[in-house]
């Protein structure tokens, strides 16, 4: 467990140090240029991961230092909650990311071509529903968790050292995973369909421009490498979204804790928000730019 700990806390510092670059890039870019459509989204994603993060390690740190003058109910309930509508967040942003670029790329001659010129309009509202969706959905585990009290009670299961889940009713408990989960198959979908129409524009476009290439590889132009690194990421966030949800699934369905699979289940749902900044940052030219700023300047007072 010690092991999985110091994993957990090496890949927690990574993804909050590369997440609050990335964020304060994006604020710079909001409030002194003219920001795309993409750049309020990649906003809104950071700062998702930005607070899932902080929230893991706040979980985490109050379970090792108790004394810590914090209600352990109010903790729990804030913690979890926060961690939920994060988690939510997180699937549906860049279920958006995905759809926007899929629009972005589409063809003069397609149906979605229509929508790229309320692109702006359309984001604005989506931000707003996507936030009242995962903050009124998740309010439910603010009466099913709470601090641990009762050592003997069976019918809880412990979701931390100090935090359970009380008892649910198989009828609620059913509902709840129904909904959550059509609700998670219906955002997966949606990437995957969105995903494989980029592709086959790609496709298609490498094999109608082709005659214009050399033998050698080009240099991918700014769009393409974006279309890229958002499929790069929808792709990588299906994989460990799975892998996440049968775990998690698996252990409310049998009601049972293992400290060891709570730990891996845990650097499984970090993985995502640690590695999206670090893909970000290396195919975004702007950041690149800044660096190789830094690093002449840097080298110059030496």
């Amino acid at each position: 467990m010690s092991l999985l700990n110091n994993v957990f806390y090496f890949q927690n510092g990574i993804g909050v140090f590369a997440n609050v670059f990335l964020l304060l890039f994006y604020i710079f870019i909001i409030l002194c240029h003219r920001p795309k459509p993409m750049d309020l989204i990649f906003c809104q994603l950071t700062l998702t991961h930005t607070v899932m993060l902080l929230t893991g390690v706040f979980v985490w740190v109050t379970d090792m230092f108790e004394s810590l003058n914090i209600d352990n109910d109010i903790k729990c309930k804030t913690a979890f909650y926060i961690s939920r509508v994060m988690r939510g967040l997180s699937i549906c942003i860049t279920c958006l990311l995905s759809v926007f670029q899929a629009v972005t790329i589409s063809p003069s001659t397609s149906f979605l071509a229509n929508f790229k010129l309320k692109l702006k309009k359309y984001i604005s509202y989506a931000f707003f529903y996507i936030w009242s969706l995962n903050l009124s959905f998740n309010s439910n585990l603010i009466i099913f968790v709470g601090g641990f009290t009762n050592v003997s009670e069976t019918s809880q299961m412990k979701v931390t050292k100090s935090c359970l889940l009380f008892p649910i009713s198989y009828i609620i408990k059913a509902l709840i995973l129904t909904v959550a989960t059509f609700i998670d198959i219906f955002l997966v979908g949606v990437m995957l369909i969105t995903s494989a129409y980029i592709v086959l524009i790609l496709f298609r476009h490498q094999r109608q421009h082709k005659y214009l290439h050399s033998l050698s590889c080009p240099r991918s132009s700014p769009e393409k490498k974006a279309t890229q690194t958002i499929l790069l990421l929808v792709t990588f966030f299906v994989v460990m979204y799975w892998v996440d949800f049968i775990i998690s699934s698996t252990a409310v369905l049998l009601w049972i804790y293992d400290p060891v699979i709570q730990s891996v289940q845990k650097l499984l749902m970090n993985v995502y928000p640690t590695i999206t900044p670090l893909v970000q940052i290396s195919s975004d030219n702007r950041i690149i730019n800044i660096l190789k700023n830094i690093q002449s300047k840097y080298y110059q007072i030496l």
